[in-house]
């Protein structure tokens, strides 16, 4: 790449080519810059940059192939409430709409009708507010807050439409989780985890429950548990050989998921990965 970056955003293309935004090269600084990979050339190249500099934020595919990036900071003290769309046929950004809120650390998950919910985060503290974009306006909307503020949490679409927000920080780490009904935008709980946690991943696993892995509860966690999306219960699945959070997790197309690298303590990083399935 042109630019060394990290805490930035990968999303995946409609022609396959993979578009690289945003993040910082020293931890404090945001780059607005964003890059092209294209998988059949191995080429990296520049492409147009973003309205604000910014990490932390978020990203997800629309319907039409573009890409909505939405908050983030750009130096830890200025926190942004601004949401902005990549085009790859003009590859230009637009600003979308005003949101209501600054934050960070929030989630961000793409809804079954093409609009996208961003919910939690933080602010000036944790938040519990959660606001919808419209795709076809290119507006955002305040909806239900949830039951709990949260940070650091996690946001999986259920086989129903509605989404499962997972654990996150508030006072300290969460082992709560709660179900937004995309139809009513009210929230419900939806049971308690073993162990709380926080900075973890959560996978859709292919009879629709949701692994949840790692994460991190004073220190980091080797535990797994599954949300049974039918029942509403939460029951363990073993436990990783090392424990890690800041890790990543991939659903293979054997259904499989790939936990990989992460950190045991923010100083020791890991090279090692897993496969649960």
């Amino acid at each position: 790449m042109s630019n060394a970056r990290y805490f930035h955003i990968a999303s995946i293309l409609p022609n396959g080519n993979v578009l690289v935004a945003g993040g910082t090269t020293d931890g404090s600084s945001a780059l607005s810059s964003a890059e092209v990979y294209d998988p059949s050339s191995g080429v990296w190249t520049s492409t147009g940059a973003m309205g604000f500099s910014r990490f932390y934020h978020t990203a997800s595919k629309l319907t039409n192939g573009n890409v909505l990036v939405a908050l983030g900071t750009t130096d830890f003290s200025i926190l942004l409430s601004s949401a902005e769309v990549y085009d790859p046929s003009s590859q230009l950004w637009t600003t979308t709409g005003p949101m209501s809120a600054v934050r960070q650390y929030h989630a961000q998950v793409t809804l079954g009708n093409g609009n996208v919910l961003v919910v939690g985060g933080y602010g000036a503290t944790q938040l519990r507010t959660a606001e919808v974009y419209n795709s076809s306006t290119g507006f955002w909307a305040i909806t239900g807050n949830m039951i709990t503020a949260r940070q650091s949490h996690t946001a999986s679409i259920l086989t129903n439409g509605n989404v499962l927000v997972v654990g996150g920080l508030g006072s300290t780490a969460l082992d709560s989780a709660e179900v937004y009904n995309t139809s009513t935008a009210l929230w419900t709980t939806a049971g308690t985890m073993s162990s709380a946690r926080q900075s973890h991943t959560a996978s859709i696993l292919t009879n629709g429950n949701v692994l949840v892995v790692g994460g991190l509860h004073n220190t980091a966690l080797s535990s797994a548990e599954v949300y049974d999306s039918f029942t509403g219960l939460w029951t363990t699945a073993g436990t990783m050989s090392s424990a890690r959070y800041y890790h990543t997790a991939s659903i293979l197309t054997s259904g499989s998921i790939v936990v990989a690298a992460g950190t045991t303590d923010g100083s020791i990083q890991l090279s090692s990965a897993e496969v649960y399935g």
